[in-house]
């Protein structure tokens, strides 16, 4: 079975990059700087149901992401959430949040509307991340 990202996070996000596990996304949502982990398996939606060094992999991106989101974003917080109420396919949520942001100090999902990148805006921010992720890349290994 070839992996195929589900359809509600091919509307909502844009894509990144490939990590050494994960498909690394932007939610397309300029209120918050937002990454979401989608492991490239098949029929998982749950973290215990990867393999042991896939569970690390997962918690490495994670890890690397956390803390490229506070250094870059000079973050007060990062949320790190994998509900999967709506969506089933195992995703992970990683956001930089401020006490000063329009949600504050409540979660950021179903906040009001969301604003969508210009194509514009959108390039400029995943070159962002992508550049300052190839920085953590061997956090990632």
């Amino acid at each position: 079975m070839i992996f195929q990202l589900h359809p509600r996070l091919k509307q909502d996000t844009l894509f990144v990059m490939d990590l050494a596990l994960s498909q690394l996304l932007l939610m397309n949502d300029e209120r918050f700087p937002w990454l979401i982990l989608v492991p490239r398996r098949t029929a998982v939606s749950e973290i215990t149901e990867l393999a042991p060094a896939e569970q690390n992999q997962l918690l490495s991106e994670i890890v690397a992401l956390s803390k490229m989101l506070k250094q870059t974003y000079d973050a007060d917080k990062i949320n790190i959430a994998a509900l999967g109420n709506i969506v089933p396919q195992l995703h992970v949520h990683v956001i930089a949040r401020y006490k000063t942001d329009s949600a504050w100090p409540s979660a950021v999902f179903g906040f009001q509307k969301s604003i969508a990148y210009s194509p514009e805006k959108a390039m400029v921010a995943i070159e962002k991340v992508k550049s300052v992720v190839s920085n953590f890349l061997e956090i990632l290994s």
